[in-house]
């Protein structure tokens, strides 16, 4: 069968791979529509982070492995002692692995597992793929109005849920996103689901500013062309500051305008990947100012099948952030390549495996 395998930095190919066998409690899936992350992108231009170059703890692969964590698919194939799922049932994939024997995961928080692993990073399976098997547990069914393609966006969304849950966000808060990428977008969605009314962007990219104003961005600035502090305070009045930020950029600017952006004794939620070690002003930030900073990865159990039921409700409606769909044969070049080459154009560039 076809498969997009990462081998190293900047080398993604198209191969030819042995199709995979469904065992014990596991489901084969036809994979439809398959998202390209930014952390995909981070292993493409940076070379081997998170995908092994030794055998990985859980699951013992190493390069070359098939890429492709956010995705949607129709079961094809049902291994023993299943009945959760049925042959033709449409899913969504939840690709976190986790060893299930770490203090971590001995807690409950198998999301921050010491080992933590992905299907589509550190497994034999991933959706750039023509057939994918997954343990049952994985595959999270889809209402069958949902169309698939809007499934594919049920992973990244899952994040930026996970990341508004980890904050103490009540209705009446204010909030604040620094960065307009694909998870600072779905951060804006979950936001609005959650009936946050006021919800300022920073955002350096005119066209991402206006992605923001589509999924309902109160207040977007332009850090080039203000002084984006002092418009967050005039916007919260005597609060002098947002309840919340979410910081999405990965840059010190941007933590610099979460940290300066908060209220007193608010809290700043760091989602993003960061290459270079970030400074925190301890004295004015934390201490003098009774700052919280909080960190969000990956998801909960119960974040995916709570964002399912938010798009089916029409509380979240993320379709706009498909900018482009490509073949399977395409992910180098209209992939990965238009996201460092027109990076401001494209929130979600999903690949069609029927092409």
């Amino acid at each position: 069968m076809r498969a997009v395998r990462f081998h190293g930095r900047e080398d993604v190919r198209l191969d030819e791979i042995s199709e995979p066998v469904c065992g014990h409690g596991q489901v084969k899936i036809r994979p439809a529509f398959v998202g390209i992350c930014g952390s995909d992108l981070h292993e493409y231009l940076a070379g081997p982070l998170t995908v092994p170059t030794t055998p990985h703890p859980i699951t013992g692969v190493t390069l070359p492995t098939t890429l492709g964590h956010e995705f949607s698919g129709t079961v094809e194939e049902i291994g023993a002692g299943i009945v959760s799922l049925k042959v033709g049932d449409r899913v969504a994939v939840k690709p976190n692995l986790s060893d299930g024997s770490c203090s971590r995961c001995i807690m409950g928080r198998q999301n921050i597992c010491s080992s933590l692993g992905f299907i589509g990073y550190t497994s034999e399976a991933g959706g750039m793929s023509d057939h994918v098997v997954v343990d049952v547990k994985h595959a999270i069914k889809l209402p069958d109005s949902m169309p698939l393609d809007i499934g594919a966006l049920v992973e990244p969304l899952s994040v930026a849920w996970h990341a508004v849950s980890r904050s103490p966000l009540k209705v009446d808060d204010t909030a604040l996103v620094i960065g307009a990428g694909p998870i600072g977008l779905a951060i804006v969605q979950v936001l609005k689901a959650r009936g946050i009314k006021t919800i300022i962007v920073v955002e350096i990219s005119e066209q991402r500013r206006q992605f923001a104003r589509t999924f309902g961005a109160s207040l977007i600035l332009d850090p080039m062309e203000v002084k984006a502090v002092e418009k967050i305070q005039e916007a919260t009045g005597l609060a002098k500051g947002v309840s919340v930020a979410f910081e999405t950029s990965g840059v010190q600017a941007g933590l610099d305008t979460a940290m300066a952006g908060l209220r007193a004794r608010g809290t700043t939620v760091i989602v993003s990947l960061w290459e270079k070690k970030p400074a925190i002003n301890a004295m004015l930030d934390i201490v003098l100012g009774e700052k919280h900073i909080t960190g969000a990865a990956v998801y909960d159990e119960g974040d995916f099948e709570a964002v399912i039921e938010a798009i089916a409700s029409g509380k979240i409606q993320p379709r706009p952030m498909i900018t482009s769909k490509i073949g399977l044969d395409e992910v180098a070049e209209k992939g990965f390549k238009a996201l460092i080459n027109e990076r401001d154009k494209h929130v979600k560039i999903l690949v069609d495996i029927s092409v």
